[in-house]
């Protein structure tokens, strides 16, 4: 789906609605096509960043994550003794630090069956610019027949501020998580991967207080277990890198430009979706006479709650400002972005200037990696991107791969949907409209001759032709005839009634049993992993 003369073609992404099932699109088996496809349009690029070629740019851009990947995953669980060759593929995805159902976690065993398999290196990048919006983890508990929600606490409240920022309140509380969340779910699910993965949790909490490191860390802990060789970095790491800093300082110099094709993207995906919220996909970059809000998030040691950033050009360089008090100057006389980069590195020891959403897979796709591997709202809205890509850079935008899967708890029910119930209130208004079709299968015990005699006059009066003079005689007559019928249908009603009943309770049982949200750590080790095998095939969690 695409607006008339538009270049950027839209597609519709749609989670998976049936158990085990999962959304792989492209196919696997077409990442070395893609990987090739990507490369040869970067190097046939003539896209230049900050005065230096795209191209050479991501080369380097590479260099540096894989080394900072390195450095980082090292802190917490071994790491390959020798990196691997820089010319092999290199695989990307990326997630924030939560506790994310396995149609999420999916993702991350992609990456290390795509490294393997293609002799590459795999990096999830930790998006820890996005804030923790609760503090609660919804745990399914109770009954199969009579199941609740109960929201468990990771922590105690905290300041809504972005992962990088968020630390661990009160360690009892995040202590305490498996044993409540296991006890929750344990009278539906026996095994739950909590009992075992949250020791490994608590043992990161001994060496930082940063609440997404230890859910992450210890993720990724549990996946070399499970043969994975992955590696990870938190997104404010990248964005520290001197390659992003060349990056960043560029689109900031360029934001005149950058903004009015950035918010056409976003108001074309609004346009071609029917979206009236103007905070979805994301909000337009304000303009207000010379300052241009940039695509970034700023905030400060002192104050760890993240601002919109402005930037406005003078003469000697780039002023940035949250608006709300706090302004830097970056020099950039000359277009010399060399000293740009070192004013950038000098900057970030005092102040946090990290990429918002769509300009942090910008960067992932155009220079990081040779494919970046999505989840579907990642891919939806990535769409923009490609829009912004192909019209402020010129360029064919990178090919991804999408991938996602609906994974429901392990407990053995009744399946129910909601078209058991539209079925259920079909037959009782037959009942009441279309008697004679619910009588024609039944043999009333008594009284059937009765019942013959009134279907017979419905019938004619149905065959009767309508006209002006008889419309309302006829309205009546029939209307009359399927209230007679009533009685011989009491017995239906009142079970269709009662299966409505316990229809309802059933559903409101699904809706929480049947859920795709529950997080990873919910389900059975066997469970995960056997269904990790049937989507990836021959890869091995």
């Amino acid at each position: 789906m695409s607006l008339p003369g538009r270049e950027v073609q839209y597609r519709q992404y749609r989670a998976p609605r049936e158990d085990r099932a999962a959304l792989v699109d492209p196919p696997l088996d077409t990442a070395a096509e893609l990987v090739e496809a990507n490369r040869r349009g970067l190097a046939g690029c003539d896209v230049e960043i900050g005065g230096q070629p795209l191209a050479e740019l991501a080369r380097r851009a590479r260099r540096e994550l894989i080394a900072e990947a390195r450095r980082w995953t090292a802190r917490y669980r071994e790491v390959a003794p020798e990196p691997a060759d820089p010319a092999a593929p290199l695989f990307l995805a990326g997630h924030q630090p939560q506790l994310f159902h396995p149609g999420v976690w999916l993702k991350n065993f992609a990456l290390g069956w795509l490294a393997e398999r293609h002799g590459g290196t795999a990096i999830n990048l930790v998006v820890d610019s996005d804030t923790m919006k609760t503090h609660l983890v919804p745990v399914p508990s109770g009954s199969v027949l009579h199941p609740q929600v109960s929201f468990v606490p990771l922590d105690q409240p905290g300041e809504v501020v972005p992962f990088e920022e968020r630390r661990v309140v009160d360690g009892a509380t995040f202590r305490d998580f498996g044993r409540k969340a296991a006890e929750a779910v344990t009278p539906l699910v026996p095994n739950p991967l909590v009992r075992e993965f949250w020791s490994l949790a608590t043992a990161r909490l001994a060496q930082t207080d940063n609440l997404g490191q230890c859910l992450a860390e210890s993720r990724h802990q549990w996946e070399q277990g499970w043969g994975l060789a992955t590696l990870e970095v938190p997104q404010s790491r990248v964005c520290q890198l001197p390659s992003f800093a060349r990056f960043a300082a560029y689109l900031l110099a360029e934001a005149p430009r950058f903004v009015p094709v950035y918010n056409e993207a976003v108001r074309e995906y609004r346009e071609l979706h029917g979206i009236r919220s103007t905070a979805h996909p994301v909000p337009d970059l304000v303009v207000d006479g010379s300052w241009h809000e940039a695509p970034f998030w700023v905030w400060t040691a002192d104050d760890p709650r993240r601002r919109r950033l402005f930037v406005r050009a003078r003469r000697d360089g780039l002023v940035l400002a949250d608006r709300g008090g706090w302004e830097q100057t970056l020099s950039l006389r000359g277009g010399d972005f060399d000293r740009v980069i070192e004013q950038w590195v000098a900057l970030g020891r005092r102040v946090k200037i990290r990429s918002r959403a769509l300009v942090t897979t910008l960067w992932a796709r155009i220079a990081l990696g040779d494919l970046f591997l999505h989840g579907i709202g990642g891919a939806k809205y990535d769409q923009v991107t490609d829009a912004v890509m192909a019209r402020f850079f010129g360029m064919r935008p990178p090919a991804i791969l999408v991938l996602s899967a609906t994974l429901q708890l392990p407990i053995a029910r009744r399946r129910v949907t909601p078209d058991h119930a539209r079925a259920i209130d079909r037959r009782l208004r037959d009942l009441v409209w279309h008697p004679e079709r619910c009588l024609a299968g039944m043999t009333p015990d008594q009284g059937h001759g009765e019942v013959e005699v009134l279907i017979a006059a419905k019938r004619r009066w149905i065959e009767t032709s309508q006209t002006p003079q008889n419309a309302r005689m006829r309205w009546r007559e029939i209307r009359r005839i399927n209230e007679a019928l009533q009685p011989w249908l009491a017995d239906e009603r009142q079970r269709l009634l009662a299966c409505r009943e316990q229809l309802a309770l059933a559903l409101r049982a699904e809706k929480i049993l049947g859920s795709r949200e529950h997080s990873f750590c919910l389900y059975p080790a066997e469970t995960l992993r056997g269904f990790f095998r049937e989507v990836l095939g021959p890869a091995r969690p």
